[in-house]
């Protein structure tokens, strides 16, 4: 039988219920590393991208992949199916993920299809800025 790393079974559902309990933002493996730190289960990184690849192979979890240069930030898919048939927007100061269920945002999505014959997929689509609290729009 294969050893896990020493990565034992309560470290890995204190890696999972950080992703449940963060499944709004998008979340870097180091924000998981220093949780595991701070609730006393440290692991090595390579460990934890272990598990990450892990449960998206399984697809309990989604990796977004900006470019070669930005490391891969990881999601909780609580419903799978619904992710898939939206865009998100990220707020860069706080790191709140919106679920964008926007009619306008698929027209485009067509348009794009139909006439430059390009797919894009809305659940890997995400727009950068600021949510309605950062950027002082909010009403109190």
């Amino acid at each position: 039988m294969k050893k896990d790393s020493g990565y034992n079974t309560s470290q890995k559902e204190k890696l999972l219920d950080f992703l449940i309990n963060n499944k709004d933002k998008h979340t870097s493996a180091q924000e998981i590393d220093n949780y595991l730190r701070s609730v006393g289960s440290p692991v090595g990184m390579a460990t934890i991208y272990r598990q990450l690849d892990r449960l998206v192979e399984a697809g309990t979890v989604r990796k977004f992949v900006i470019d070669g240069k930005t490391s891969a930030c990881y999601q909780y898919i609580e419903n799978e199916k619904e992710c898939h048939e939206h865009f998100h927007l990220k707020c860069r100061s706080c790191g709140k993920l919106i679920h964008l269920n926007c009619n306008k945002l698929m027209d485009i999505n067509s348009h794009i299809a139909e006439h430059h014959g390009f797919i894009i997929d809305p659940s890997q689509t995400v727009f950068y800025g600021s949510c309605a609290d950062c950027a002082g729009l909010s009403e109190e």
